[in-house]
């Protein structure tokens, strides 16, 4: 980790990561593609509740990554034990968190996805699938941050079997649910229960295999300093991802008013950018055990060769994605909603449109990244919370004074001054690694 070439070393952390991440990715594809054979309703239901697994996304990598990033400062400075009571405390600390959201979500669904942005035609296809979705809860946050502290220690090659066995499984059982059974978007809903289900419990056999941490309650501490130092390097995971969900609700209430054509437009390409964004988000993981075992073992001029490295390669990946999602923007979405030509014409245009600015994106994540795993909480958590929050949220507000097209361009918007913010805040940063 000291030695190696750094960009041998990003690439061999990035290529499982990626890999973990485009799983996940072809995973919601999968299921998009299969609820899209139902009806518009049960694909615009299939949006609606994105906001929530969005959230759980949010809990996940607040444990996850605020106790991977502890764990891996602390093996670049030896300190083995005080990594061992992270993992255990992060991961039960995390499960007891999901129960009490899922908990919650179960006794006020009918309301929790009426703020979700689900229509009345929506509602009863949404619930349906949400009360599965709900059951499988602590699983899907339990993998979320067993995979996160197994890349963070350097295991990712093993962590990511426990995501594929999950997602394999999940894609396998869809359309037996749904069309064998006759089960509709609930089988889908069952199917991804299950398979979250089997994939928490293979990853769990993964813990503590290759020299990596395994998982003991006997490890787990209530002291301040753990939660402390959890809030130190997940607060910026948590705003990233949690704003993600609330901007997903406000654009579902906007959209919502244009009929659930519009609804199934952006589902569609939500889960089409996500697979998009996965490479991206997969070498910024690369990036994230490289860059904090280094800083606690500070060689610091390591750390800075990989984040420029890392900035080339996604700027490089998001620039193709773009070029092909800008020409086949239509073909694409119609792959998933054939049957309606105007979730076509609307997802056809926010694609593209969207395409934009997705080279902007390298940059923007690989600083998030880079500025979280060194501790720098407050500038980490400035750039988390620009995208999805700080600059998307008014941008939706405001675009939707202009009708569906202001809501089309509110994505590009924030993607431009996200760039414009991240862009200082990485030069004042690499400047001070001395």
């Amino acid at each position: 980790m000291t030695t190696a070439p750094v960009r041998r070393l990003v690439c061999s952390f990035a290529v499982p990561a990626i890999i973990s991440m485009l799983i996940s990715a072809v995973y919601n594809i999968a299921d998009t593609f299969f609820i899209g054979k139902i009806d518009t309703q049960s694909t615009a239901a299939l949006g609606v509740v994105f906001s929530y697994m969005t959230l759980i996304q949010a809990v996940a990598f607040y444990f996850g990554q605020g106790s991977g990033n502890f764990i891996s400062r602390a093996l670049g400075a030896r300190k083995d034990k005080e990594a061992e009571v992270m993992a255990s405390t992060g991961f039960y600390t995390g499960i007891l968190a999901a129960c009490l959201i899922a908990l919650g979500c179960f006794v006020f669904t009918g309301p929790v996805l009426t703020a979700f942005g689900a229509t009345p035609t929506v509602l009863p296809r949404a619930t349906e699938y949400f009360r599965w979705i709900l059951a499988g809860t602590p699983f899907i946050v339990g993998t979320f941050i067993l995979n996160n502290q197994m890349r963070l220690q350097g295991n990712a090659n093993i962590a990511v079997w426990g995501i594929m066995s999950g997602a394999v499984l999940n894609i396998i059982l869809d359309p037996i649910f749904i069309f064998v059974l006759g089960l509709g978007i609930e089988g889908a809903g069952m199917a991804t229960a299950i398979a979250q289900f089997a994939g928490f419990a293979v990853m769990m056999k993964l813990a503590g295999l290759q020299g990596g941490i395994p998982i003991r309650i006997r490890n787990v501490r209530a002291n301040f300093w753990i939660q402390k130092e959890i809030a130190a390097g997940g607060l910026p995971s948590i705003f990233r991802q949690g704003l993600m969900a609330l901007a997903n609700i406000v654009l579902f209430q906007c959209a919502g008013l244009y009929g659930d054509e519009a609804l199934a437009a952006f589902s569609i390409v939500g889960r089409v950018t996500h697979l998009a964004a996965s490479i991206t988000i997969g070498i910024g993981q690369g990036l994230q055990p490289v860059c904090g075992y280094n800083y606690g073992a500070r060689l610091y001029d390591r750390v800075r060769s990989a984040i420029r490295f890392s900035i080339f390669l996604t700027t490089a990946y998001c620039t193709l994605t773009a070029i092909i999602g800008a020409i086949w923007a239509r073909p694409i979405i119609r792959i998933f909603r054939a049957e309606d030509l105007e979730v076509i014409r609307i997802g056809a245009a926010t694609l593209r449109t969207q395409c934009i600015t997705i080279p902007l994106l390298g940059l923007i994540i690989s600083t998030n990244v880079f500025l979280q795993v060194t501790r720098q909480t407050r500038p980490a958590m400035a750039t988390a919370i620009a995208r999805n929050g700080l600059f998307f949220i008014p941008a939706l507000l405001v675009g939707s004074m202009f009708g569906l097209g202001g809501i089309i361009a509110a994505q590009p918007v924030a993607d431009v001054l996200s760039f414009v913010l991240s862009i200082p805040l990485l030069i004042i940063y690499i400047r001070k690694l001395r």
